[in-house]
């Protein structure tokens, strides 16, 4: 996917099982990048762009990722879509946090709770995490990470709300990717980069997606979304924010 991911946090397992659990949720995350990474031009999304071959002939886990990116095109009211300008589904918006939530069941489902996940940016906090420090999370500038000016534009703190994700999407690090799915056109948006808080990793990811494609009507549109609060980075420096946002700013 052109990323890393990193799993850190506690277990009450022994070190060989603990190794196996993250093992097998490594896994889940190499299948979704060995079918979905549009890096790799053997994989069958890469082939399906190129019309080489059809979604039927895919892999059945892409049909999957297919209906899942329509439910959510029509719950963002179509600010979010997997059918790029040029008329190939790419589901980039949604899958990287699909495979990132795929390795999380699997530790929380073996009972490993005290645990975040860094999804190349993305971050997942497990529900037996400690309250206080350990909920503090930092959202990068909007400028690339070999930036002379790069680092932490601010801190929040999740300890106490009902968030457990934080997603992030812009243009500051791979360019203009997203696009606006109403006229199909990949233009400026009057936007560098969205944060989106959520109480689920996927739901942070599409919408901060969907949010960014909207521009500064992102704003309003996320202010509707229950269970979710957002911060904005402007093209002119200036940041605009959801209403609720400004609690979650981490305290001195």
């Amino acid at each position: 996917m052109g990323t890393a991911f990193r799993f850190a946090g506690n277990s009450p397992l022994n070190q060989a099982k603990t190794a196996a659990l993250i093992s097998q949720a490594v896994n889940k995350l190499h299948e979704a990048d060995k079918v979905f990474s549009l890096y790799k031009p053997e994989s069958p999304l890469s082939q399906l762009a190129r019309g080489e071959t059809s979604v039927a002939k895919c892999p059945a886990v892409v049909d999957e990722v297919w209906n899942l990116c329509e439910q959510w095109q029509k719950i963002t009211d179509g600010w979010f879509s997997p059918f790029t300008p040029e008329h190939t589904f790419d589901p980039s918006g949604l899958v990287k946090t699909w495979a990132a939530q795929a390795g999380i069941d699997v530790l929380l489902g073996a009972g490993l709770t005290d645990f975040s996940l860094n999804a190349g940016g993305d971050v997942f906090i497990g529900p037996g995490v400690t309250e206080g420090i350990q909920k503090k999370l930092g959202i990068h500038k909007p400028v690339s990470i070999a930036a002379e000016s790069a680092g932490v534009l601010t801190v929040i703190d999740l300890a106490g709300t009902q968030f457990n994700s934080l997603a992030t999407s812009g243009i500051a690090e791979r360019g203009a990717h997203i696009w606006n799915p109403r006229n199909l056109e990949r233009e400026p948006t009057g936007l560098l980069q969205v944060s989106v808080v959520a109480d689920d990793l996927v739901k942070a990811d599409v919408w901060a997606t969907a949010a960014f494609a909207a521009g500064m009507q992102g704003v309003a549109l996320l202010n509707a979304v229950p269970n979710l609060e957002a911060l904005f980075v402007l093209q002119t420096g200036d940041l605009a924010a959801t209403d609720g946002f400004i609690k979650l700013f981490a305290k001195p």
